[in-house]
């Protein structure tokens, strides 16, 4: 496994420590170690994003998908099933699970729909009218004509 070292990265720069910290993160992980349930990323339109993670077995009750500041917070527990069922296979995984992904700024959760065992969350980028560029006018100050024949 590769490691970098980030140091010259907060020595040069000034308030880019979440990106390093999110580098760091991602450098550090294991990357085969978390890969239930597996999901998808698309884009959906210039601003839009939606994440499909496959959840065959949970209901709607079972499932928590939560928006903490930039990170996205999908979980589930599966609640005991009633009497004794006894499985010549089981392939289908019901396991607890959670799984965070993490945001970039502006973007918020606007909506989660459960179908067909798959959970998908959409997702959009808003960036706030401050922070949009803005066309400056210039204006044109020519010399007023009394002021000069006075």
């Amino acid at each position: 496994m590769r490691t970098f070292d980030l140091a010259p990265l907060y020595r040069a720069t000034v308030g880019f420590d979440r990106m390093a910290d999110l580098l760091d993160r991602v450098m550090t992980q294991d990357l085969g170690a978390n890969t239930y349930p597996p999901y998808n990323i698309e884009k959906t339109g210039e601003s839009a994003y939606r994440i499909s993670l496959a959840v065959a077995g949970f209901t709607d009750a079972e499932l928590n998908v939560e928006q903490r500041e930039n990170e996205l917070v999908v979980s589930a527990r599966k609640e005991a099933e009633e009497g004794e069922r006894t499985f010549l296979h089981r392939g289908i995984a019901t396991r607890a699970f959670e799984r965070k992904f993490q945001l970039a700024d502006h973007v918020r959760v606007t909506g989660a729909t459960h179908e067909n065992g798959m959970l998908h969350i959409d997702l959009v980028r808003e960036v706030p009218e401050a922070l949009k560029p803005r066309r400056i006018e210039i204006a044109n100050q020519a010399p007023q004509r009394e002021a000069i024949e006075a």
